[in-house]
C-alpha cells in the first residue's frame, strides 16, 4: 500500500503546486489568457486549461469575455482570512499578557477549525507548575472550555454537524458524552456568557473561557485560562471568569465589535 500512496501523493502536490502556480500568475496580471498564462508559469496550454477549470469550479478564477480568465471570489475570502487572523492575534496579545499578569495562570486562544478548536496562540503563566499547550495542538468541542464558547452561539444543526449524534469520548468521569447534555450546557453558557470545563479533559484541571467576536458579531475565537484546581479552586472561578470575560471584551472590541 505504501508505493501507490506515495505517487499518488506526489501527483497531487504537483498538481496542488502547478494550480497555486497559475493562481499566482493569474493573480499578478489580474487579467490572463489561457495563452499568456501557460507562458507565465511555463506548463501546456491543454494543462493549464484543466488547472483553470478547476479553479473555476472552486470559485478561484473566473472565466471572462474573449477567452480571459480573473481571481475569483474565494481566492479573496482565504486573504481576508489571513488578514482576520493576523488581526486577531494583534488584538489578543495584549489583553492576553494583562490577563497571565493578573491571575499568573496560563492564557490560551482558539478558534474552530473543522470539528475541533485549535489552539493559536498562548501566554504562559508563571507558576513553576503550569498548564502548557502546543500550539497547533486541539482541544474537544464538548469537553473543554473553548469548545464550548466557540460552539455556544451556533444552532443546533451546525452543532450536530460537527460533532455528531454521540456518544462522544469521555476523557474523565466528568465529561459530557451525550448530545441532548452538550446542548443544555451550551445553552448555559449562552446564558452566562463565559465556559466552565471542571476537570471534564483531564482530572485535576479547571478552565474558564468566554468568546471572541469580530465586527459584525460572530464568534471567531475562545480565550481561556486553565490552571490545576489546587490554584483554580471554585471559589477562584467567578474572579477567573470576570477577568477572562473582561479580557475577551477588550480583543473585540480591538476587531471592531460594538456591545
Amino acid at each position: 500500500m505504501g508505493g501507490p500512496t506515495t505517487a499518488e501523493g506526489g501527483t497531487g502536490v504537483r498538481t496542488l503546486e502547478r494550480g497555486l502556480a497559475v493562481l499566482g500568475a493569474l493573480a499578478a496580471r489580474r487579467s490572463a489568457t489561457l495563452t499568456q498564462l501557460a507562458r507565465d508559469v511555463r506548463l501546456s496550454a491543454s494543462t493549464v486549461s484543466r488547472l483553470l477549470d478547476t479553479l473555476v469550479r472552486q470559485g478561484f478564477a473566473e472565466g471572462g469575455e474573449g477567452g480571459t480568465y480573473r481571481v475569483g471570489p474565494r481566492a479573496a475570502q482565504v486573504g481576508s482570512a489571513y488578514d482576520a487572523h493576523d488581526a486577531l492575534l494583534a488584538a489578543a496579545q495584549p489583553a492576553m499578557r494583562a490577563l497571565v499578569d493578573d491571575l499568573n495562570e496560563s492564557a490560551n486562544l482558539a478558534a474552530l477549525s473543522g470539528a475541533e478548536a485549535v489552539y493559536v496562540a498562548q501566554v504562559e503563566g508563571r507558576h513553576l507548575v503550569r498548564m502548557f499547550t502546543q500550539l497547533g495542538a486541539a482541544a474537544p468541542l464538548h469537553a473543554s472550555g473553548v469548545g464550548k464558547a466557540l460552539m455556544a452561539w451556533r444552532d443546533d444543526a451546525s452543532v450536530t454537524a460537527l460533532l455528531g449524534s454521540g456518544p462522544f469520548p469521555a476523557f474523565t468521569p466528568h465529561s459530557l458524552t451525550t448530545l441532548p447534555a452538550y446542548r443544555a450546557e451550551l445553552a448555559r453558557v449562552r446564558t452566562q456568557g463565559f465556559a466552565h470545563d471542571d476537570q471534564e479533559r483531564e482530572l485535576g484541571v479547571r478552565c474558564v473561557a468566554a468568546p471572541v467576536r469580530d465586527g459584525s458579531g460572530a464568534v471567531v475565537a475562545a480565550l481561556s485560562v486553565s490552571a490545576p484546581t489546587s490554584r483554580l479552586t471554585e471559589a477562584e472561578v467567578p474572579r477567573f471568569v470576570a477577568r477572562v470575560v473582561q479580557a475577551t471584551a477588550a480583543i473585540s472590541l480591538g476587531l471592531g465589535w460594538t456591545p
